[in-house]
C-alpha cells in the first residue's frame, strides 16, 4: 500500500509540473537594446528599434583577413497605428523573436513628446516584457536618428546613453519614475535631452556615420562621427513637452530638487576676477520648506553644499581666512544664481512646476492643498521662493599656495 501511495503521489505531481515549454533560447531572440518613438503621417506611430547583432559582439577590432568592424547593432523602423502594432509588423523583417527584457533606453521624439506622452507610453508601462527600470529620454528631433547611432567607447549607443544619465549630468528618470510623475499632483515631468552631435572624425569605413556636415555652401557633403549627448532637459506641461532647459540651467534645477549629487563648479577669482577656481562637489543637500499664511504661499529653500578646491588659476593664499571664506561665498553666489534662472524659466516662460514644490506644500498643508491641487501650476507662477546657499569647502588639495619661481 505504501508503494502504491507513492506512486500516486508521483503521478499526481507530473501533472502540475510544466517542464521548460515556454523556454526561449538565446540563439531564438532578438535583444531590443533602444527603442524610439516618433510620429507618422496620418496619426500612425514610427517604432525604432536597435537590435544587438550577436556576431559582432564576438570579435575585436579587425575581422578576419583585415576586413573592417561591422557595427554592433542593426537598427530598424516600422510605422503603425499602435506601438504594439508596430512591433509586429517589425516581426515580418525579423527572423526572431523580438525580446524586450534587455532593453535600456526609450527615446521619444520631439513631435511625439509636443503631442503628449499618453499615447505613447501604454505599452512600455502596460508590457510584463519591459522593464520599468530602463532610462527614458526625449529627443531634439526624430528618436529615430538618435537611436540609429553607435559610439566609439561602448558596445552599442544605447549602453552609452545609460551611462551617461546615470553620472547625475542630468536628471535620471526611469520608466517608473515617469508613471509616477505623469499620475502625480503638485509636480510635471522633465525628461533629460539626447542629441547627435559631431564628435570626431570617423574611425574606419566599416563604421556607419550619421552627421552629414555640408562644405560651405556646396552641395557635397562629408560624414562625420556623431555621438548621442546629453543637450539638457525637456520640461513637460502633464504630458506634453513645452519647452528645454540648456545645461546651465538643467544644474540650476538639479540644486532645486535635491538632486545634485557631484559635479564641478567654477567661479571667479577673488583677487583676479578674470582668473578661475573650480569646486568639486562631494557633497549637497536642498530642504524646501512651504509655507502659507491664509492668502500667500511661499516658499524657503536652503541648500548645503560640500566641496573641494582643486584647480586654481590666480594667486590667492588659501590659508588666508578671509580668502578662503570669500572664495565660500563666491560659490554660494553661483549656485543662487544657477537656481534662480532655471526656477525663473519654469515659473515665468513654461508655467509648470517641475520642482516638485507642489508635493512639498500637499505635506504640510494637507487640508489646504485640496483647494488649490487641481490648479496647483496657476498658483506656483505667483509664489515667492527664498533662495539661501552655503558653501563649505573641505579642501584644497595638496597645495595651499601655487608653486611659481619668483
Amino acid at each position: 500500500m505504501k508503494e502504491k501511495l507513492i506512486c500516486i503521489l508521483l503521478i499526481i505531481s507530473c501533472l502540475f509540473m510544466h517542464g521548460c515549454w515556454d523556454r526561449k533560447e538565446l540563439n531564438e531572440l532578438a535583444i531590443v537594446l533602444a527603442a524610439g518613438v516618433d510620429t507618422a503621417p496620418e496619426g500612425d506611430i514610427k517604432l525604432t528599434v536597435q537590435i544587438v547583432r550577436p556576431r559582432a559582439f564576438g570579435g575585436g577590432a579587425q575581422k578576419p583577413g583585415g576586413q573592417p568592424k561591422e557595427n554592433n547593432v542593426w537598427v530598424l523602423s516600422q510605422t503603425g497605428r499602435t506601438v504594439l502594432d508596430a512591433q509586429r509588423l517589425l516581426e515580418k523583417k525579423v527572423s526572431r523573436q523580438i525580446y524586450w527584457g534587455h532593453n535600456v533606453i526609450v527615446v521619444f521624439g520631439q513631435d511625439a513628446a509636443r503631442e503628449g506622452l499618453n499615447k505613447f507610453i501604454n505599452f512600455f508601462s502596460r508590457s510584463p516584457r519591459v522593464r520599468e527600470t530602463i532610462w527614458v529620454f526625449v529627443a531634439k528631433g526624430k528618436a529615430q536618428t538618435v537611436i540609429d547611432s553607435h559610439s566609439q567607447l561602448e558596445n552599442t549607443s544605447a549602453q552609452a546613453a545609460g551611462s551617461m544619465v546615470r553620472a547625475g549630468i542630468t536628471t535620471p528618470v526611469m520608466l517608473k519614475d515617469l508613471k509616477m510623475m505623469l499620475t502625480s499632483k503638485g509636480t510635471n515631468p522633465v525628461l533629460p535631452c539626447l542629441e547627435l552631435s559631431a564628435s570626431g572624425d570617423p574611425q574606419g569605413p566599416g563604421m556607419k556615420e550619421n552627421i552629414p556636415a555640408a562644405q560651405g555652401k556646396q552641395e557635397q557633403s562629408t560624414t562625420v562621427h556623431a555621438e548621442a549627448t546629453l543637450c539638457g532637459t525637456g520640461v513637460f506641461k502633464k504630458d506634453k513637452l513645452v519647452g528645454w532647459l540648456d545645461t546651465s540651467k538643467t544644474r540650476g534645477m538639479l540644486w532645486l530638487r535635491d538632486q545634485m549629487e557631484k559635479g564641478v563648479i567654477t567661479v571667479p577669482s577673488v583677487k583676479e576676477p578674470e582668473k578661475k577656481i573650480s569646486i568639486d562637489i562631494t557633497g549637497a543637500t536642498t530642504e524646501v520648506e512651504p509655507f502659507w499664511d491664509g492668502q500667500n504661499i511661499w516658499f524657503d529653500v536652503k541648500i548645503d553644499m560640500e566641496g573641494d578646491l582643486v584647480e586654481q588659476q590666480s594667486m590667492e593664499d588659501l590659508t588666508d581666512p578671509q580668502i578662503y571664506k570669500a572664495i565660500e561665498d563666491n560659490v554660494s553666489q553661483a549656485i543662487e544664481r544657477k537656481a534662480r534662472q532655471s526656477l525663473e524659466k519654469a515659473q515665468y516662460e513654461f508655467e509648470v512646476d517641475i520642482f516638485e514644490f507642489g508635493q512639498a506644500f500637499h505635506r504640510k498643508y494637507k487640508k489646504e492643498w485640496n483647494q488649490i491641487k487641481n490648479r496647483w501650476d496657476e498658483v506656483f507662477t505667483t509664489v515667492e521662493v527664498n533662495i539661501y546657499v552655503e558653501t563649505t569647502l573641505r579642501r584644497t588639495g595638496l597645495e595651499t599656495k601655487r608653486a611659481i619661481r619668483q
